[in-house]
């Protein structure tokens, strides 16, 4: 599926990015997916605590639209769906490593606690 354009024309390249990245979630999405791989749904909203089910579904879609995540679905019972990242999120996902580190040296800087999240091994 090739990524869409929904806000553009843009200003600049960092006004694209934001474009796809834009929401308290979508980064988490993609750093969640990075680091554990494949997940299914249930596995992504453990892994992502606050997150309704309604807005991890908003997100995942859009994601998807983007091009950067891809949704698989299994036709069996129970239904099966899994979601990774295409090679576009991985290049975006590494884009933000920086920010990333950024943030951890921000959270150190400040003393600021951070969440503490569910192990994989729950999953």
């Amino acid at each position: 599926m090739a990524p869409s354009a929904r806000n553009g024309p843009y200003f600049c390249g960092i006004d694209a990015a934001m474009d796809v990245v834009t929401g308290k979630w979508k980064p988490l999405i993609l750093w969640e997916l990075d680091h554990y791989g494949t997940r299914r749904f249930a596995e992504l909203r453990r892994g992502l605590p606050g997150v309704s089910e309604k807005m991890l579904i908003q997100h995942l879609r859009e994601m998807e639209e983007d091009g950067l995540v891809h949704r698989e679905v299994y036709r069996q019972m129970p239904p099966k769906v899994e979601y990774s990242l295409t090679e576009h999120g991985v290049s975006l996902n590494a884009a933000l490593a920086s920010l990333g580190r950024w943030g951890t040296e921000r959270i150190r800087r400040t003393g600021a606690e951070k969440v503490k999240v569910p192990s994989a091994s729950a999953s």
